[in-house]
């Protein structure tokens, strides 16, 4: 993705202002699209091996992370998105993590056991199309989609995303008043 097309600062999905005042601590990584991007209707697996796709979540914002058993960074920053999903997740907002492990479920369905994950739905894309599709250049990469399925920025590298940064961040997007 040109970094051309990407910017720190926006009105994002139909809201006023911009988000550049949020983006402290880990958030500082987060880059904010000019302006909303569509994506493809990206095809991945449950844990189970149940066909889905991300337009399953229209209508939802979505923190989407594209992560590997592989990846150190990435397999430290999973119980951060796991207590996101616990602290955020709901009706207007979800955590989807897909991890991009080969040769099936099973690696990154150790990994949740082993860390005690029980909040995040296990997702992979052993085809790691999904890679080429996002155009993920670095481990891990996690995108903010808006409620319509576009993208609104994303970050590649780890993040703390159960911070307060994080949280005030996402709240800002999917227009929810931050817990204080």
């Amino acid at each position: 993705m040109p970094q051309a097309e990407l910017k720190q600062t926006a009105a994002l999905d139909g809201t006023t202002g911009s988000l550049k005042s949020l983006l402290k601590g880990d958030m500082i990584k987060f880059v904010v699209r000019q302006a909303p991007a569509d994506l493809a209707d990206l095809e991945f697996k449950t844990g189970t091996g149940e066909d889905r796709r991300l337009s399953e979540w229209r209508g939802k914002h979505v923190l989407l992370n594209v992560w590997a058993t592989w990846c150190a960074p990435c397999l430290k920053e999973m119980p951060s998105l796991d207590n996101l999903k616990q602290a955020l997740g709901g009706e207007q907002f979800d955590v989807v993590a897909i991890s991009i492990d080969r040769g099936g479920p099973e690696k990154p369905r150790k990994f949740f056991e082993k860390t005690g994950l029980k909040n995040l739905e296990l997702f992979q894309d052993a085809s790691v199309k999904i890679s080429s599709e996002l155009k993920v250049f670095g481990m891990p990469t996690t995108l903010l989609i808006n409620a319509n399925g576009q993208e609104i920025g994303r970050m590649v590298g780890p993040a703390e995303w159960d911070s307060e940064e994080a949280k005030q961040l996402i709240n800002a997007v999917i227009g929810t008043p931050a817990k204080g």
